[in-house]
């Protein structure tokens, strides 16, 4: 046989609070074997356990040095790619601001026509390199992209206000993460952290660096997902949720019964998604460029919870981001749906195989 030449796409994956670098092993495994001579997988091992309490920042530091190290130890490697679980993809939103390095004039002309129909096709324009490489793909699965301080982005707490109170006031159970995910964190009068985040905060080009991945895509869980709302993890305003699953944002979906949700899909099922090779995904947005009326003053203007996501929801739709739904409503690991979603472990979240399998058949090599 001929000799296999060195994989040249590093994938980086990442897991959510109180995870580690098992997390991803399923798709890891699939990746290697879809394409073996192209891509290198690692599991970020960094944040892991109670290591996840520590804060995006900290924790997005920790990313970009192993990134760095990983990146030096295989020369060959050209391009980038991150996949993230929940917190990791705040997480690794953060790594990457470190990581970025803006276009010279030259990469600019070299990529031209490359970027020109980028822009035809609604994708990021690509410009940039991450850890020196070329971003390809940067997808996230179940991530509170708009913090879990509003009780319709944390639907555990079951739209009661006294239940928000009540969680709003033990976020420090999960350290400075849990500030940061609550929006509590007010140092030097600075916006919160995930407000400085959808844009390009001081040195830290938050927004530059995702706009510099080929494709930006969010996987979410339209129903049964108690630690993360469909909102916050698609970046989606009310009205932009499909409307077929509109009634699941009420305050009482989560006891809504699996035969309601069936109803409810059933009456709209054109707008829907209908491969059999992955049954749980049931919606597929394409990317759109948008006109958004944003300015970076917004991030100190905001105060209230609304308002701040307001500001965020404008901001991180700058980028055309893909948006891929999830319903493990048939399902019996629904109750799972957060863990399901990315095959935590395969034993109780096998289920999710076939979002995985959508991830990587639809993954730009």
């Amino acid at each position: 046989g001929g000799s296999s030449r060195a994989p040249t796409h590093l994938i980086v994956t990442v897991n959510g609070i109180v995870g580690s670098a098992e997390n991803w092993g399923y798709a890891a495994k699939h990746f290697i074997r879809k394409h073996p001579e192209d891509v290198v997988v690692h599991c970020s091992g960094c944040n892991s356990a109670t290591r996840t309490f520590d804060g995006v920042d900290v924790m997005g530091r920790r990313l970009a040095e192993e990134v760095l190290s990983v990146v030096k130890c295989r020369p060959e490697l050209q391009k980038i790619s991150f996949v993230a679980h929940s917190l990791g993809g705040l997480i690794a939103r953060y790594a990457i601001a470190l990581l970025y390095e803006p276009a010279t004039q030259t990469d600019c002309h070299e990529e031209y026509e490359k970027d020109v129909s980028d822009a035809r096709s609604n994708q990021p324009m690509g410009q940039g390199k991450i850890a020196g490489l070329e971003p390809m793909n940067f997808i996230t699965f179940a991530t509170p992209h708009l913090g879990t301080r509003s009780h319709k982005q944390m639907p555990l707490l079951r739209g009661s206000y006294r239940l928000e109170k009540m969680a709003f006031g033990m976020s420090w159970l999960a350290g400075r993460s849990g500030k940061h995910l609550f929006l509590k964190d007010v140092e030097d009068e600075k916006p919160p952290l995930l407000l400085q985040m959808v844009t390009d905060y001081g040195d830290l080009h938050f927004i530059s660096a995702l706009r510099s991945f080929r494709r930006c895509v969010a996987y979410s869980n339209v129903c049964g997902d108690f630690v993360v709302g469909w909102k916050t993890s698609s970046i989606r305003c009310q009205h932009e949720l499909p409307k077929v699953m509109i009634y699941l944002l009420s305050a009482h979906i989560w006891s809504v019964t699996g035969f309601l949700c069936f109803k409810i899909v059933w009456h709209q099922k054109e707008d829907f998604v209908d491969d059999v090779r992955y049954p749980h995904v049931v919606y597929v947005e394409k990317p759109k460029v948008r006109d958004v009326d944003f300015s970076d003053e917004m991030i100190y203007q905001a105060k209230t919870t609304s308002e701040m996501e307001e500001v965020m929801l404008k901001s991180l739709n700058r980028i055309p981001w893909e948006r891929v739904d999830v319903s493990f409503k048939r399902s019996r690991q629904r109750i799972f749906a957060h863990s399901t979603i990315q095959v935590k472990t395969y034993f109780f979240n096998s289920d999710g195989a076939d979002v995985v399998f959508h991830m990587i058949d639809h993954f730009l090599y």
